[in-house]
């Protein structure tokens, strides 16, 4: 049986403020961290050895070929490499490829070896200012294991970034649509709230936001966003809230959830901003109040969404 068999739907660990962890090591060493992929992003994991990696030229040394997968060109990213983790030709043979789902877009990143599933709330995960400090840091945020040591979670986002930049936000198309939008007059002179823990996705938010000349406050995650509403006296200039799905501290359905159960929130436009773009996700963030839905690499149509959604179209 599969590591990835025994998998608990997403929606239903969202209500809960749980996600689950594929826990993996790019290193067989005892003393290599372990780290982490939230398990919705995953397909499966696939030996080396029984599939032919095809090289591509390319730019990029983190992009190392692609191999076919029941009828698909994969392409796959030197994960341990992005880690300063380098391998021989042997560890290359015994190694795997993890093969994932991105925003739509399958790739494979090379793993030594999946460990286990792990379930955990999001309150138990964490991300130390260490982290926060240097915008060229791969880790994003960590938990624990059992035995104490700790877990890394990578921002996967800012690998696809490096490696494949067409897969990402297309910031031009953001302000060359918005010349055509007539924008309300709260969206104008108000701000838009934005949870979101990834630097690479932050980064992308606040050029669509800055360069559409639309005011904005971000928030590392989404018990902060929370904090600064229920701090506030007046809400009246928040225009919108977006929020990521997979934040430490309290995740993005969790933050649907407080706002809808709240009156002073409940009617205020509420985006979901996320990579995982399954109809399962979809369809609980309507369910628990989004007001509408913007797969990840397609950021720039945040505006133009909130634009609809207040003029009732």
């Amino acid at each position: 049986m599969s590591i990835l068999d025994k998998v608990d739907e997403a929606t239903n660990l969202a209500k809960n403020n749980e996600l689950q962890l594929l826990v993996f090591k790019v290193d067989a060493s005892s003393s290599a961290p372990y780290y982490a992929i939230n398990v919705f992003k995953t397909r499966e994991v696939v030996e080396t050895k029984r599939h032919h990696l095809t090289l591509m030229p390319s730019s990029n040394p983190l992009l190392e070929g692609t191999i076919t997968l029941r009828g698909m060109q994969i392409p796959v990213l030197n994960l341990p490499q992005w880690v300063n983790v380098h391998f021989t030709n042997e560890q290359k043979k015994a190694s795997n490829f993890l093969i994932c789902d991105f925003n739509g877009i399958n790739i494979g990143l090379r793993i030594m070896f999946a460990h286990r599933v792990i379930k955990k709330n999001w309150s138990e995960m964490h991300a130390p200012d260490s982290y926060r400090t240097n915008d060229g840091g791969v880790v994003m945020n960590h938990t624990k294991l059992e035995d104490g040591s700790l877990c890394l979670i990578l921002d996967y986002e800012k690998l696809l970034s490096e490696v494949i930049p067409q897969a990402m936000v297309n910031i031009d198309s953001s302000v060359e649509h918005m010349k055509n939008i007539d924008m309300p007059e709260k969206l104008k002179t108000g701000v838009v709230l934005i949870a979101e823990d990834s630097k690479t996705a932050q980064s992308h938010l606040k050029q669509v936001f800055t360069r559409t000349g639309v005011g904005f406050k971000i928030f590392e995650n989404g018990k902060l966003l929370m904090d600064h509403i229920n701090s506030l006296n007046s809400l009246d200039n928040i225009a919108a809230i977006v929020t990521d799905i997979e934040m430490p501290e309290m995740s993005g359905f969790t933050v649907l959830q407080k706002l809808q159960e709240d009156s002073r929130t409940k009617n205020i436009p509420k985006i979901v901003n996320s990579s995982m773009t399954g109809e399962n996700n979809k369809r609980e963030a309507e369910k628990m109040g989004a007001s509408g839905f913007v797969n990840k690499t397609k950021s720039q149509d945040i505006i133009p969404l909130i634009v609809s959604i207040m003029n009732g179209v």
